[in-house]
């Protein structure tokens, strides 16, 4: 009997290609450079889903602050490498997102992250609840 669970969609992909100003002395990408990526990829994952950030300060007077990171290194990437930065929401509360992140060259993780964003005032920088349209997306 077929199994009638349906299969999780894909995490959410965005590439970068790594440059000379990415990498450090030993020709490897500088460890914070991974944090640029993972938030690159987490924008372009809002935009994907209808929300720009920018539009998101200024009619709805919201923003996402990065709350805490952990990132594992695994494997270096070098300079002209094509990475893969996925994104995947581990868990959604009222006010912040917590996403799994990884760097895959092709399809090896070479670091992987735990990012948490909260959601907050633009002005006050007070915590807000992320608007329901974007929580119903996470699921998706």
């Amino acid at each position: 009997m077929p199994d009638a669970t349906p299969a999780a969609p894909a995490p959410f992909s965005f590439p970068v290609r790594v440059y000379w100003e990415d990498t450090d002395a030993g020709g490897v990408v500088f460890y914070a450079n991974y944090l640029k990526f993972f938030e690159r990829a987490r924008t372009e994952w809002l935009r994907a889903r209808g929300f720009e950030q920018q539009r998101l300060r200024q009619e709805a007077g919201l923003m996402f602050v990065v709350v805490q990171t952990a990132v594992r290194y695994l494997q270096p990437a070098r300079l002209d490498d094509r990475l893969d930065i996925s994104v995947e929401v581990r868990h959604a509360a009222q006010a912040s997102l917590q996403f799994v992140q990884r760097a895959l060259r092709q399809g090896t993780i070479v670091a992987e992250g735990d990012i948490k964003i909260g959601c907050v005032d633009a002005h006050s920088f007070r915590p807000r609840r992320i608007p329901a349209e974007l929580l119903q997306e996470t699921t998706t």
